[in-house]
This record gives structure tokens, C-alpha cells and sequence, in this order.
């Protein structure tokens, strides 16, 4: 299965700058269904963390009020070109999803 998150780092003078797109339909739980008009059931990430070599740099709690297909951007310092950062999430529904990758 692809993973539902795009994560990509760059360092540059000791800082470390991830970005990260999460593919996820972030329902609110008040939107109606056009065809059968029942409300949608809320169905939203509301966990996500980052860790940096097995320590966490990042640790979000998610409400319904985050959009569809959520844009994560944040800095921090400490890391080196080749530390291994990973970033997952849980949603609602008990869903979850992993990525890792190495710092560039």
C-alpha cells in the first residue's frame, strides 16, 4: 500500500526544515451527504508526531477543524544530514499511517 504522506527534510545551518503533505479526507462529523442527506461521520486525523532519531520533536493533537489533505511544516535544530526522522499519524476511526526517511 502507498504510504498517504509525502515527507521531505532539508539542514542547512544546523537547522533542520520538514514539510509534509498528508493525504486524508478529514471529515468534520456537520457535513451532509449531497445524495442520501445524512450527516458524514467525523473521520479526522487527531495525532500526529515526529521523531528525530527515536526522540520526539513534534507531537500535534488534531481537531476537526484542520483541512482536507493537511500541510505540516515546522524547523528544528539538532539533526544531521543522514538521522533517521519518522512522522505518523492516528485518525479517528483508529487508522494510522508511518513514514520514515533520512535527513538530507
Amino acid at each position: 500500500m502507498t504510504s498517504t504522506i509525502r515527507l521531505k527534510t532539508k539542514t542547512r545551518n544546523n537547522i533542520t526544515t520538514v514539510r509534509a503533505i498528508i493525504r486524508h479526507p478529514m471529515e468534520t462529523g456537520f457535513r451532509i451527504d449531497e445524495d442520501s442527506g445524512e450527516l458524514i461521520p467525523a473521520h479526522f486525523i487527531n495525532l500526529v508526531t515526529v521523531e528525530h532519531n527515536d526522540n520526539t520533536v513534534l507531537s500535534c493533537d488534531w481537531s476537526r477543524a484542520v483541512s482536507k489533505n493537511p500541510y505540516v511544516s515546522f524547523m528544528f535544530a539538532g539533526a544531521k544530514v543522514g538521522d533517521k526522522l519518522q512522522l505518523s499519524w492516528v485518525d479517528t476511526q483508529g487508522k494510522t499511517d508511518s513514514i520514515e526517511t533520512l535527513i538530507n
